[in-house]
């Protein structure tokens, strides 16, 4: 393997000249990947690392096929779409036929994901303008998370989805009265970064009655939940029935498999009503020729080696192997998901569901000691989010269950709790809690998830691990 520096001269040269607000992984420890394969990723000493998360990578780390297109159409032609191409228009109409027929018309972009480097889009992102300075703007109105487990309506509502929906139904009739108008309503069919919530059936379309009703659209943004993803559908809002269509599409990341491409896909009457303010759409590189030859190589390979079926076979194994987990270890509150995106809710007690952020810290880094990278999200960072490449197997998902079987065993040992048979949390005075002791021992360390969270993402909360490494030794 051709490294140009060690990992410690590399780890010097980022922190010289790689802007400071740019983070890695693991921020204590950090990987140095030098290669990768399918579901597998290589350091520089060779170590092979089962990649868990790399959404992006959606048919596999350095596809033969996705690189052999790539090649081929950069060595005839790269260049914009003001030129006339078959690859964007070919592209476009394979896109199309995968979502409901009046969603047709694409808006191309070069980024694989939008993550508030606007103003305007860190305006209508909670996840970023609660995390910086900004307050929340007048124009923008946030509503509650549709969350079953641990938010306002929760499993034991009679009705979530209409009463997540009239909170929305509230927040338009809130801004009617203060004079305002409502554009759009933008969601993604399934939250990721938000802690892998998967709103109750019905929600969405009670929402879109709602905005349509005061006259603004409905935007699903299926950046990290689509193209299969969830097995039985190819977009994640298709779950939610046929009788639910969003205005909008947003998608990105794993169109191109890490090439950067993303698109927006809307109907002929939002295209026309864009156009007709005058206003021209141009990207240098949204819809390149190789971009486009690198999207339609990824929808072949979805389609030829049934990846959207592996995600479904695979993801109903996974999560079933996970919910044995969960009646066995106390620290598992929640396993939530559908075909390859699954998330662990972990808890520290059962009954007030309070999040295990601190755990989640430790057992993300121990993990990464098996050779198994996760990470974990959610507003407190309590959540082990999952969201391989699609060719995950379902050996991959029993190595991946057995190494966090055993991390959470000698956690449990180590917390005072026993690895016993847990039952639901509906009957939690059978279920073995925290000893205060420890509880009292750990507070120190789970900082609240407003304090500086920037370094709690996906292994970065470097004292939060130290802290408890020198406390749990597992």
């Amino acid at each position: 393997m051709c490294e140009l520096y060690s990992k410690r001269d590399t780890l010097g040269l980022r922190k010289k000249h790689i802007g400071p607000s740019c983070k890695v992984f693991f921020a204590s420890d950090p990987i140095k990947i030098v290669r990768a394969q399918r579901q597998y990723m290589f350091d520089e000493n060779g170590e092979q690392y089962l990649d868990c998360i790399n959404n992006v990578a959606h048919v596999g780390h350095c596809h033969p096929g996705v690189v052999k297109a790539a090649l081929k159409q950069m060595e005839l032609l790269n260049t914009n779409s003001r030129f006339l191409h078959d690859n964007i228009v070919e592209y476009a109409k394979r896109l199309s036929a995968t979502l409901p027929e009046k969603l047709s018309v694409c808006y191309f972009t070069n980024s694989g994901a939008y993550h508030g480097h606007l103003s305007s889009l860190i305006e209508i992102s909670p996840y970023k303008f609660q995390k910086g300075k900004d307050v929340k703007k007048e124009f923008v109105h946030v509503a509650p998370t549709p969350d079953t487990y641990r938010g306002k309506y929760r499993e034991d509502h009679a009705d979530s989805a209409s009463a997540y929906a009239d909170e929305v139904k509230k927040i338009i009739e809130d801004a009617h009265n203060s004079g305002r108008k409502i554009a759009a309503f933008i969601a993604e069919s399934m939250q990721s970064c938000g802690g892998q919530i998967i709103p109750p059936a019905g929600y969405f379309q009670k929402v879109a009655e709602y905005v349509h009703g005061a006259g603004g659209v409905f935007i699903a943004d299926e950046v990290q939940v689509g193209f299969g993803r969830v097995g039985k559908h190819f977009w994640s809002f298709q779950m939610y029935g046929e009788d639910f269509v969003p205005d909008i599409v947003t998608m990105g990341k794993p169109m191109g498999n890490g090439h950067p491409v993303a698109c927006v896909v809307t109907t002929k009457e939002i295209a026309e009503a864009f156009s007709s303010s005058g206003m021209e759409y141009f990207n240098t590189y949204g819809g390149n020729p190789v971009s486009c030859a690198v999207g339609l190589a990824v929808l072949d390979i979805i389609e030829n080696e049934d990846l959207q079926g592996n995600a479904k076979r695979v993801g109903n194994y996974l999560t079933e192997l996970l919910k044995k987990q969960k009646a066995k270890h106390t620290l598992i509150g929640d396993i939530r998901g559908i075909g390859l995106f699954i998330g662990i809710d972990l808890v520290k007690d059962h009954l007030k569901r309070t999040p295990a952020t601190a755990e989640a810290q430790h057992i993300i880094y121990k993990m990464k000691e098996k050779r198994v990278l996760l990470s974990a999200d959610g507003p407190h960072r309590n959540v082990l989010k999952i969201k391989p490449p699609m060719c995950f197997t379902e050996e991959d998902a029993k190595f991946m269950v057995d190494q966090l079987d055993r991390i959470l065993t000698v956690l449990e040992e180590a917390m005072g709790t026993k690895t016993e048979s847990v039952t639901s949390e509906n009957t939690p005075c059978k279920t073995k809690m925290l000893k205060e002791a420890h509880i009292e021992l750990l507070r120190d360390s789970t900082t609240d998830s407003k304090e500086n969270p920037s370094r709690k993402r996906n292994g970065m909360c470097t004292d939060t691990h130290s802290l408890l490494s020198k406390r749990l030794k597992t």
